[in-house]
């Protein structure tokens, strides 16, 4: 069926798709999944030589959306050029553009005065808040998020605990949007899921498991104090080799007879099968929003471990167990009876990617 009038969208901020890693990949490629008829993606992407991790080649399309490469790395420092130039090539033929992120929105005043597609913009975390970014990083970032605040037609925060924030230090009402994690969900046998468990030597139902980035925002250092205390084996998925506090963890714990390190994960089918034998999900983010890997935690009916932070309340809607230090993690980890079925009630009806992708579509 062809559609008169198609309503044409640029997607901006994320590494591009097919997702190799990250929220925001997974985010578009989910978005695109569930387009609705009536609607045209464009998918701004960083060159796949831009980048190490990066296994795929360059695609003119994906999914039925059209693919436009940028010259430059989408993280870090680079993703503010990266997000301007990518803007700048969206400013005519667009009826919408979703931004993700706010690293490039400095350029948002001059982008609305040169286009007249609608601007809407995900500002994932409070990134001026975060310890990994250098006082002159935070202060750039806070203006940028200004930026966004003032001049973008529809702000996105997938958080409640972020939207309060954007309406208490700026007087502006946020679309709450989550984030999904259904596509975690895989059709793996029995006998696969086995195979991949004796790989990595660990047992179905005899481990605790957690996933993030090894950065002390995430409080992975709690994490190991706590469990290297007790005799719980946990599964700790992460870059270890990333920086000195990576590293320092991983000589620190490597050697605990019941403590995995194993090096991150990209594969989708060997992190369900960590998933879905786990007994327990521990969750130390303290900072960033509604996390992925805590949304999609959330699927596998296991009890979550959550630091206590008012955004990881929000994602769980207070459907797990919560600590603020490794003794009240410690005490959670040699408890029995926790349980996990709320909580992936609450996932199921909350953060499917139909119904979210649905949601991002009434915006334009």
């Amino acid at each position: 069926m062809t559609i008169e009038n198609p309503k044409r969208v640029a997607i901006i901020g994320s590494q591009g798709v097919p997702p190799q890693y990250g929220g925001f990949e997974t985010l578009v490629d989910n978005i695109i999944t569930h387009r609705r008829p009536g609607v045209e993606y464009t998918v701004f992407c960083s060159r796949p030589d831009m980048d190490t991790i990066s296994g795929h080649s360059e695609l003119s399309s994906y999914k039925g959306c059209k693919l436009q490469y940028i010259s430059l790395r989408a993280h870090g420092v680079m993703s503010v050029p990266y997000d301007i130039l990518s803007m700048i090539k969206a400013i005519r033929g667009y009826d919408a553009i979703l931004i993700l992120g706010v690293s490039g929105c400095v350029f948002l005043p001059v982008f609305k005065m040169l286009s007249k597609a609608k601007t809407i913009v995900n500002i994932d975390g409070l990134e001026h808040l975060r310890d990994k970014w250098k006082p002159a990083a935070k202060r750039f970032l806070k203006f940028s998020l200004g930026c966004c605040i003032r001049w973008a037609d529809a702000i996105i925060s997938d958080n409640k605990g972020i939207q309060d924030y954007v309406k208490e230090h700026y007087g502006r009402d946020a679309h709450l949007i989550a984030y999904g994690g259904d596509h975690s969900l895989r059709p793996i046998n029995e006998q696969r899921q086995q195979a991949m468990l004796d790989y990595y030597s660990i047992k179905r139902q005899e481990y605790d498991l957690s996933i993030c980035r090894i950065e002390p925002e995430n409080n992975c250092h709690i994490t190991l104090e706590a469990y290297s205390s007790t005799e719980t084996q946990l599964v700790f998925v992460g870059n270890w080799n990333h920086s000195d506090y990576s590293r320092n963890l991983y000589e620190k714990y490597k050697h605990k007879k019941n403590i995995h390190l194993l090096r991150a994960i990209y594969d989708p089918d060997v992190l369900y099968t960590l998933r879905n034998n786990a007994r327990r999900y521990v969750h130390g983010h303290r900072s960033g929003g509604t996390n992925p890997s805590l949304v999609e935690a959330m699927f596998f009916n296991m009890p979550i471990l959550a630091f206590d932070v008012i955004y990881n309340r929000e994602t769980t809607h207070g459907n797990a167990y919560y600590f603020n230090d490794s003794e009240s993690l410690r005490k959670l980890i040699i408890s029995e009876g926790l349980d996990g079925h709320a909580a992936t009630e609450s996932a199921r009806s909350e953060y499917a990617w139909k119904k979210i992708a649905s949601e991002y579509e009434s915006l334009y």
